[in-house]
């Protein structure tokens, strides 16, 4: 996905993963990729950006608090979550924030 999100006006909400990655890289590329079909097909999901390297930066954006927990409980998200924390990231951190204000170029 390389292209800015198109959100709509706010207030909506952005979910900051800010991730180290291990060396293991076995299933994580198939693994990113459903995750994103997934979100895309998720109640409330309004985009995504992302920057991967080693150290690795994804903002998804949510429409409410509500959506957000409905994600981070999404079965299939859960199995990520583990396999994340098990081979594929040395650390990682999450962020949620309330977005009050945008504007673009």
């Amino acid at each position: 996905m390389e292209q800015i999100a198109r959100t709509p006006s706010p207030p909506y909400y952005a979910v900051i993963f800010t991730s180290l990655r291990t060396s293991v890289e076995s299933g994580y590329d198939d693994m990113a990729k459903r995750m994103v079909e997934l979100a895309l097909a998720q109640p409330g999901f309004l985009g995504m950006e992302s920057a991967r390297e080693q150290l690795g930066i994804t903002v998804s954006y949510w429409r409410s608090l509500e959506d957000i927990k409905n994600w981070k409980q999404n079965a299939e998200h859960r199995i990520a979550q583990q396999y994340g924390r098990e081979k594929w990231y040395s650390q990682f951190k999450t962020r949620i924030a309330l977005v009050e204000r945008d504007y673009s170029f």
